[in-house]
């Protein structure tokens, strides 16, 4: 068994057999419907929220959110209906503004970080094992469970999503024909406070949320597979733990889904993360993939075979990387995650990022103190002009070459011309009106 999976599985167990573990059954069974539909209108379950066909949701209540103690696991459980197919579904915390009775997913006051992300295997309803258990260690979330500044301000919501299509299992599947039911899913916590200490964070920094990217019509550098965001704090925050989930889509030939890649992120320019997804085997969940297809086979493949090709495995979740960093100063910074070798062949396919940072502070913030913005800069490379693409305006561009000399800087425009300049690498330096300011590499051909 996969170390990592070996360890949830111990946290999961050691919570179960714990006399004083609490427990909250937030979403039980809940049937989920074809994602590309019209939204269905069968009855929802007491209690929730139905977001859309794909995404269910349910306030915590206080005495839930008190219940949570210092080491938190949270199981997800997804069924067998009428999708035989590998799906994506997460999970999402959702701050949505205390006493606002009911929310939709672009609700622009909801404050959304997510929590974990799986994959489903392929299953058929009609074959046992019919459902499939993911489990996170979520302990980093008791500190906002019991966080009461965003008590004040928010509920709080969990989110559970799956997706899915029924078209295939509607021919393929006994029992499926004509039907949209495609997942059940249920959502659970437990959590003990045996042999744990409680997080103390005092401040969530929601960054990016889902959020789309390719090299092709979702970059921030044309050509390149790079997504940018800058955010501002208003105070400094000590221990900063960044959380970073991703997973690369593409079930074409030559698709992302099948070659591994470095992904790298960085905080004003630092190289503060490297990993390449996959690097496991897929043996440990061939059991919940009742389903015959492609990605398993009929045989068993060995450890060296499932990490020379495979990104994520069908029926298991994603793993939530991350770093830290000892101190984050009050004001402008930059977050740029790259996938410089990512192809996207015949131009289809995606990655899906998120990123949250929690830490401490001297002074509590408010998930509503923090600005973002998306920045996109175009084209990269370039035979003449820049582009600076932003909700804020630009005040300054100053072009640097690779030796670090200034060679020219504009004022109040969000676009600069390189035409007169010989091929090579060049560094702008920009200023955003609201005082943000990022360095960005720019190819001259």
């Amino acid at each position: 068994m996969h170390k990592k999976l070996f360890f949830l599985s111990l946290l999961f167990a050691g919570l179960l057999k714990s006399q004083t573990t609490s427990e909250v059954n937030v979403i039980s069974q809940a049937v989920y419907y074809d994602g590309y539909a019209a939204t269905v209108s069968t009855p929802v379950p007491p209690g929730l929220i139905r977001l859309s066909n794909t995404r269910y949701a349910r306030k915590l209540t206080d005495t839930e959110l008190n219940s949570f103690k210092a080491k938190i696991a949270m199981r997800v459980t997804i069924g067998a209906l009428c999708d035989n197919y590998d799906r994506l579904g997460s999970v999402y915390l959702a701050m949505v503004p205390k006493n606002q009775p009911t929310y939709t997913t672009n609700d622009t006051n909801v404050k959304r970080i997510e929590v974990g992300r799986y994959i489903t295997p392929f299953m058929n309803k009609n074959r046992s094992p019919m459902e499939v258990p993911y489990t996170y260690d979520l302990s980093n979330l008791y500190s906002v469970f019991h966080d009461t500044g965003l008590r004040t301000t928010y509920d709080m919501y969990m989110e559970l999503d799956v997706f899915g299509v029924p078209y295939a299992a509607q021919t393929q599947i006994t029992g499926c024909a004509g039907r949209i039911d495609v997942f059940s899913g249920t959502l659970t916590f437990f959590s003990t406070n045996t042999g744990a200490t409680a997080s103390d964070y005092n401040s969530l920094v929601p960054l990016l949320s889902y959020s789309r990217l390719n090299n092709y019509n979702s970059t921030d550098v044309t050509g390149e597979t790079v997504r940018i965001l800058n955010f501002n704090l208003p105070n400094t925050i000590t221990d900063a733990r960044f959380f970073v989930i991703s997973t690369p889509h593409g079930a074409n030939s030559g698709g992302e889904e099948y070659i591994r890649r470095q992904n790298y992120t960085y905080i004003d320019d630092v190289q503060v993360l490297t990993y390449t997804p996959g690097g496991i085997s897929c043996e440990p969940y061939r059991v919940y993939n009742t389903q015959g297809n492609g990605i398993y086979g009929s045989t068993p493949k060995s450890f060296a075979d499932w990490t020379s090709w495979k990104n994520w495995c069908p029926g298991n979740s994603v793993p939530i990387r991350g770093f830290t960093l000892p101190s984050i100063t009050a004001g402008n910074h930059t977050l740029k995650h790259t996938i410089p070798t990512a192809v996207f062949n015949q131009q289809q396919g995606d990655v899906y990022l998120s990123v949250y940072v929690q830490g401490k502070s001297s002074s509590v913030l408010n998930v509503n103190d923090i600005k973002t913005i998306d920045v996109s800069i175009y084209p990269n490379p370039t035979s003449d002009l820049v582009h600076i693409q932003s909700k804020t305006d630009v005040s300054s561009i100053a072009v640097f070459s690779i030796d670090g000399r200034k060679l020219f800087e504009n004022y109040g425009e969000n676009i600069i011309n390189l035409s007169t300049y010989s091929s090579g690498i060049y560094f702008l330096n920009i200023v955003m009106k609201d005082g943000t300011a990022f360095k960005h590499k720019i190819i001259k051909k």
